[in-house]
């Protein structure tokens, strides 16, 4: 099985493109303007976000036809690796959760009222959106135990639940909401659920709070609904099919954050290398003490097997093939990998790395999350187990479970 990473020379130029814009344009203008000039900082975006359309590098992930990039998988690694060098890079290209995940989800599962209505001016970059599945009462990362239900009535749907941490919701237009409208289908099974198209704001849809968070309040809404009322239209996906459109929409989604977590890490490992180079203690420089290279090494041996794990994934995904267990892993391993990346950066910086003078600190609060977003490290754990012990039971061997690979 042939697997080759090497870009194409038309992707290698937009790599560079991308890396240019970030670093000459965009990271110079928003450190002009300080967020507290608020009305300032939003106009600096949205012009940076005009110039990303002009300079051909807007929706990268999204097909051509639809105003994109039309960008593979790999492709789109070496993109979201660039943007993110700064933390609004994917919003400037948009292509930055939760929107890029919605924007897949309504490419695939929308019919075309609803593509127009919705999908266009996500893509256009005039409306934001959220996906509304958490809820507080029971597991996240079970979405079959859904308590918020909806009820027919006549062409219209009667919801009502509780969710939290619906990330963007202060700031959307439309929801993607699950709720549980098949009461007879039992516990634990998957066709429960369906997925509406909510329009915000909307009576009963009641934004309660945003919940702070070890790095601020930075838009998880916790959302009350009461007698909200949807019509049959709405339906997304057609009914029961929640849960699948869930999972479609998750596992590519999962990918892009690690692409982004990438990013990240490989930052923090520059400014490690960085500060071991220029810091003298005890006689040497931090650089030549065995310690601290062992940390060096460890991160860069890190960093490498998460951007092998990626790529491979994304090969899958381009392909067609069945990519579950590849991406679970990538989701797991790198979102590990950054907090512990960062968390040598930190070490190697002292105590400046634990002030908020350079980047790590916010970084590492931010990092924290990475292992339960999209799937705690453990539902991750568990199901790679899963297929692992099938793919023996199927073959003899386990080969199949780890990525199949020739060797």
């Amino acid at each position: 099985m042939a697997i080759d990473f090497t870009l194409a020379p038309e992707h290698e130029a937009i790599r560079d493109r991308v890396r240019t814009f970030i670093q000459d344009t965009v990271i110079p203008a928003v450190e002009e303007v300080p967020e507290s000039d608020r009305d300032a900082y939003l106009r600096t975006i949205f012009r940076l976000r005009e110039k990303a359309k002009a300079e051909g590098l807007w929706l990268p992930h999204m097909p051509k036809e639809w105003g994109g990039m039309g960008l593979g998988h790999v492709e789109l690694a070496m993109v979201q690796s660039e943007a993110a060098k700064t933390r609004l890079g994917p919003w400037v290209l948009n292509c930055s959760a939760p929107d890029e995940g919605n924007m897949h989800t309504l490419l695939h599962w929308a019919d075309k009222a609803q593509k127009e209505k919705y999908l266009r001016p996500l893509l256009d970059g005039v409306k934001m959106s959220c996906f509304a599945m958490t809820e507080p009462e029971v597991a996240g990362s079970d979405p079959t135990l859904i308590r918020t239900h909806a009820v027919k009535d006549g062409d219209e749907w009667v919801i009502n639940g509780h969710k939290w941490f619906i990330s963007n919701a202060r700031r959307a237009s439309f929801a993607i909401l699950i709720a549980r409208t098949e009461p007879d289908v039992p516990e634990g099974s998957r066709g429960a659920n369906t997925a509406f198209l909510v329009d915000i704001p909307s009576d009963g849809w009641n934004d309660i709070r945003e919940v702070e968070t070890m790095h601020g309040s930075t838009g998880h809404s916790e959302i009350v609904i009461t007698d909200l009322r949807v019509p049959d239209s709405q339906v997304l996906g057609g009914r029961g099919n929640g849960h699948r459109l869930g999972q479609y929409r998750l596992g590519p989604a999962r990918l892009a954050h690690c692409m982004r977590w990438i990013s990240q890490a490989e930052t923090a490992l520059d400014m490690m290398v960085d500060r071991a180079l220029k810091r003298y203690s005890h006689g040497s420089l931090l650089a030549d003490k065995q310690g601290v290279q062992w940390l060096i090494a460890d991160s860069a041996m890190e960093l490498y097997q998460c951007k092998l794990m990626v790529l491979h994934a994304a090969y899958k995904i381009d392909r067609g093939e069945d990519f579950r267990t590849e991406v679970s892993m990538a989701k797991h391993f790198v979102a590990n990998s950054l907090n512990r990346i960062l968390d040598r950066a930190i070490q190697v910086h002292g105590a400046l790395g634990y002030s908020t003078d350079t980047p790590l600190a916010n970084m590492f609060q931010h990092a924290r999350w990475a292992r339960f977003a999209d799937g705690a490290d453990e539902i991750h754990q568990m199901r790679i187990a899963e297929r692992t012990i099938a793919a023996y039971r199927a073959s003899g061997t386990t080969s199949a479970a780890t990525g199949g690979l020739p060797l």
